[in-house]
């Protein structure tokens, strides 16, 4: 496959990127808010008929924890999958011939990530401060069991390819959360801030990871390309499946008790329902695992079929 030439998207990273031109965001007073801090329509086990009857002081609250979460998710993500895969690649490790500049635009991609996972940390934090409610119902985030069983799979020779391969996914979803939050004038300002920082900088890291792609698929020899097709489908539904002991833990902690929780879950993530979200989501790293030549592998492409990424 001929590769065009690299063009960089972070000539202007020094005047654009947010860890060298944003301000540290802080929640500030927040008397004035008297909504909610989450999206619910990104949190929809809300609107299960099982929590019909929940006050509002409880739906709040579970909104609040869904932003500890999420915030705990990013700061997770970055540090344990994206951190060590961006500092290989700056560092020419990562097994994948790259031009200089993409090297170079990795060590932004690198510091970029480190301070997204800062800034979400300290966020939390500063609203335990804010509001008096402690972060009580953070748990480790679903995929990281996920992907550790997927490596524990391979053979520890093609482990830094799967690892490569998550970060790739990981950096091209479109995350519905980092497009809405910004946009949703129903939650404090310092919330649509933070978030809106992190989707700045994630445009450039999704075009980079798509020219990555590119990169390292023509230099896959066929084996290698038989093993990474399949296990795509894989590492997405790892990184986008419904992360439900997160979101008990949140039902718990905010008051709701354990048997309506308990059906709330079953009522709002049926198989068929996450499955279609999880294609949606899924459509810019299909689309990329398909411009490289992946799907044409028989085996690749049945087991995206397979997975619901593209029709059989």
């Amino acid at each position: 496959m001929d590769l065009p030439q690299y063009r960089s998207s972070f000539r202007q990273w020094e005047t654009r990127s947010t860890v060298r031109n944003a301000p540290r965001r802080e929640p500030g007073p927040l008397e004035a808010v008297d909504s909610f801090f989450f999206p619910p329509e990104l949190f929809p086990v809300l609107s299960a008929p099982a929590l019909g009857d929940l006050g509002d002081r409880i739906r709040q609250q579970a909104l609040l924890h869904a932003l500890y979460q999420y915030l705990h998710f990013t700061t997770v993500l970055e540090q344990q999958a994206v951190l060590p895969v961006t500092s290989l690649i700056s560092l020419g490790r990562a097994g994948v011939v790259l031009p200089a500049e993409m090297r170079a635009d990795a060590f932004k991609i690198t510091t970029d990530e480190a301070w997204h996972a800062q800034f979400a940390y300290d966020f939390v934090r500063d609203l335990e401060s804010v509001t008096g409610v402690p972060s009580d119902a953070l748990v480790e985030p679903r995929f990281v069991q996920a992907v550790a069983r997927l490596r524990e799979e391979v053979e520890p020779g093609r482990r830094r390819l799967a690892d490569l391969l998550f970060t790739t996914v990981s950096e091209t979803l479109v995350s519905q959360l980092l497009t809405d939050i910004p946009r949703d004038s129903r939650l404090p300002r310092p919330v649509r801030d933070v978030v809106a920082d992190h989707a700045m900088d994630e445009g450039r890291h999704q075009t980079y990871f798509k020219r990555f792609l590119r990169e390292l698929w023509v230099q896959l020899d066929a084996a290698e390309r038989r093993f990474a097709g399949p296990l795509i489908p894989r590492l997405v539904e790892a990184f986008l499946a419904p992360d439900l002991l997160s979101v008990e833990a949140i039902l718990l902690c905010s008051g709701v008790p354990s048997a309506l929780a308990e059906d709330a879950l079953d009522q709002t993530f049926s198989t068929g329902r996450t499955a279609g979200a999880l294609a949606a989501a899924a459509r810019v790293t299909v689309r990329s695992f398909t411009e490289v030549g992946a799907l044409e592998d028989p085996g690749t492409h049945a087991a995206f079929a397979s997975s619901g990424l593209v029709s059989g």
